[in-house]
């Protein structure tokens, strides 16, 4: 049994590794909405970020294939590295959407969209230091991110709302549209990996 224990650390420590990569994406991404300053750069720095959680995710697959024995179900495991490797993708697409349309300034709901989903990728990080530790704690930080997806999903309905009330220019309450509502995604991803986290800690109580 000794021989297991390494195979067992090293899915949590994969999964750490993902999640201190989606935090790094998240704050590039804030950080670019804030800033604006080469939002170009900014975006193929999220893009190196996304391509990194993409090997973890293809490591952490590669080794559930070959382990015979798993820290909780694998079901779970191969689910939660998905979740956490959409959070990614989303703010990748969402960076991509801003080069895309050319968007010269970010608007104010934006800005306050990539600071929530930043603070749920930091409460996904928080809930996912405690696998393979007290999975009691887990379930606190999962509240969070629920609390941050409802504000996430507030914010985006009243700036869509705004944009048909106030935008004359159909092309750019369009673009407006899909970039709210893409990183409103964002943040709806960050909630499918609490509720993953949350069937663990379940299932092991």
């Amino acid at each position: 049994m000794f021989g297991l224990i390494p195979k067992e650390e090293k899915f949590f420590a994969m999964f750490k590794d993902m999640a201190a990569n989606i935090v790094t994406g998240g704050k590039l991404l804030k950080q670019m909405l804030d800033s604006y300053d080469d939002p170009l750069a900014s975006q193929k720095k999220i893009k190196d970020v996304e391509h990194a959680c993409d090997a973890v995710t293809h490591d952490i697959i590669q080794k559930l294939n070959k382990s015979f024995v798993t820290p909780f179900d694998r079901e779970d495991i191969y689910a939660l590295a998905a979740a956490l490797d959409d959070i990614i993708d989303l703010i990748d697409a969402s960076a991509q959407r801003f080069i895309m349309y050319n968007v010269e300034k970010p608007t104010p709901e934006a800005k306050e969209l990539a600071f929530l989903i930043l603070q749920g990728c930091l409460a996904i990080e928080k809930a996912v230091s405690h696998l393979g530790e007290k999975f009691e704690h887990i379930a606190e930080h999962c509240v969070e991110v629920n609390a941050l997806e409802n504000e996430a999903d507030r914010v985006c309905r009243e700036a869509v709302s705004r944009l048909f009330d106030e935008e004359k220019d159909p092309i750019q309450l369009i673009k407006w549209k899909e970039i709210y509502e893409t990183l409103e995604r964002a943040t709806d991803k960050c909630e499918d990996a609490a509720n993953i986290l949350e069937s663990v800690v379940v299932k092991n109580a």
